[in-house]
């Protein structure tokens, strides 16, 4: 691991930068040793086109990092806009996740899938490394489900919200088409 310079500012203010980011919110579940594990993460994004390629990072001490970085498959659970108090039960430590009032079905490959999510991708773990007190996993999307109708949780400034997009020149909420 590199090692820090002197001149790097503190972690509070790194996390007060950030909490102006918004960001969606995916729970990332897997199966590990018969038993389903699941945490919420704000860091998931797309790494690459060809191949389909995601990433998301842990934090090291999570309870979950053991199982989600062994596993060979996990599946990430794109939030929908009602879905705060899900993620919230998946960012808390000492409960049982997946125990009622969740809502979920065993999947491809015994993943345990959220239901009623905007968004479903199951991935083949294709890589983990130690990045700072975080591991990145990065995995290959196998198999993609979309509702169309949905719209998605987002997190900013410690709070959960929806998205509501503004209105373009053309009078939709798209931008125009632009022509080469």
């Amino acid at each position: 691991m590199k090692e820090v310079p002197a001149r790097a500012i503190d972690g509070e203010a790194f996390r007060g930068a950030l909490r102006l980011h918004a960001a969606g919110v995916v729970v990332i579940t897997a199966e590990s040793d018969g038993v389903p594990v699941g945490l919420t993460v704000t860091t998931f994004t797309s790494a690459s086109l060809s191949p389909p390629l995601v990433s998301f990072y842990i934090d090291r001490r999570s309870a979950s990092a053991p199982g989600l970085s062994t596993s060979a498959h996990f599946a990430a659970n794109i939030l929908a806009g009602g879905q705060s108090e899900l993620a919230t039960r998946f960012s808390r430590k000492g409960v049982d996740r997946f125990a009622a009032p969740t809502r979920w079905h065993l999947g491809p490959r015994g993943l345990p899938l959220l239901d009623d999510v905007s968004a479903r991708l199951i991935c083949s773990q294709h890589a983990a490394t130690e990045i700072g007190d975080h591991i990145l996993l990065v995995g290959l999307v196998m198999d993609v489900s979309v509702d169309p109708e949905s719209h998605p949780l987002v997190y900013h400034g410690r709070r959960f919200g929806g998205f509501l997009p503004h209105p373009s020149p053309n009078g939709t909420s798209r931008p125009a088409e632009q022509k080469a």
